[in-house]
C-alpha cells in the first residue's frame, strides 16, 4: 500500500495531445470501411476523443458500422495516429510529485489497451522513473471510477465529464484539466472538485491538497 496519495490519470488529451493522431486514424479507418473520404475536420473529432470508440463512430458517422471502423482502425492506429501523439506540459512533473509523496501513479483510460501502451512508449512514459505503477485500457466512466475504487484511488485527473463520474465513483478528488475540449464550466458542472488549466499547476495543488489533508484518513487509509 502506497504511504502517499494514490492518483490517476487519464491519458488522452489529459496527459498527452493525441488530437491528430485520433482524427487522422479514424478518417483513414473510415475510408478504408465506406469506401470513401469521410467530410470529417479535426474540430468536429475533438470533442469525441475520451469516449469509447465505438460510440464515436455512431456519433459522428451514424450509417458507418461502428464495430468494422474500430476494428480497422486499432489495426493501423500505431502507424498512423501514435506518431502525431506528444506528451503535454507538466506530465514528468507532476509524476515525481505524486512519487516524492509517497504515492503511486495509475493510467485508467478508454483507448484500448494495446493503444495506451503504444502511445506512453511513443512519449517516454513506459519504463524507467517516467513509467507509471498500473495501465488501465478500455475502461470509461463507472467502469474507470470501480477500477480506481479497487486501486483506493484518492484523486483523479482528467479532461472530460466522464473522469468527473469516474472519480465521484471512487469517491476520490476530481481534479479536471482544461486541455480537452470541455469548458471550464462544464467541467465544474460535471462534479470536478477544482480545475486547473493544465498540469503544470498539478505539483503545487498537490502540495496544498496533502497539506489540508495532512493525517486525515478513513478506515481503508485513503485520504478522507
Amino acid at each position: 500500500m502506497a504511504s502517499g496519495p494514490v492518483v490517476g490519470f487519464d491519458l488522452d488529451l489529459t496527459l498527452v495531445d493525441s488530437g491528430a493522431g485520433i482524427a487522422t486514424t479514424l478518417r483513414a479507418a473510415l475510408a478504408d470501411v465506406l469506401g470513401v473520404p469521410p467530410d470529417l475536420t479535426d474540430e468536429q473529432i475533438r470533442p469525441w476523443i475520451g469516449l469509447p470508440l465505438e460510440d464515436t463512430v455512431r456519433g459522428l458517422v451514424p450509417g458507418a458500422d461502428p464495430n468494422a471502423v474500430a476494428h480497422r482502425y486499432r489495426e493501423t492506429y500505431a502507424v498512423t495516429g501514435v506518431p502525431l501523439t506528444h506528451l503535454l506540459p507538466g506530465v514528468h512533473e507532476t509524476f515525481r510529485a505524486v512519487r516524492d509523496a509517497g504515492g503511486r501513479v495509475l493510467i485508467v483510460s478508454a483507448k484500448s489497451p494495446a493503444g495506451v501502451h503504444e502511445v506512453l512508449a511513443h512519449v517516454g512514459l513506459a519504463s524507467g522513473e517516467a513509467a507509471p505503477d498500473l495501465v488501465v485500457g478500455g475502461l470509461f466512466a463507472e467502469a474507470k471510477g470501480h477500477r480506481l475504487l479497487a486501486e483506493g484511488a484518492d484523486v483523479y485527473v482528467g479532461d472530460h465529464p466522464a473522469d468527473m463520474t469516474a472519480a465521484r465513483v471512487a469517491g476520490a478528488t476530481s481534479v479536471a484539466v482544461a486541455t480537452g475540449s470541455t469548458s471550464r464550466a462544464d467541467l465544474v458542472a460535471a462534479g470536478a472538485d477544482v480545475v486547473l488549466d493544465d498540469l503544470t499547476a498539478f505539483p503545487e495543488w498537490l502540495r496544498e491538497y496533502l497539506a489540508a489533508n495532512a493525517g486525515a484518513r478513513d478506515g481503508q487509509g485513503r485520504i478522507a
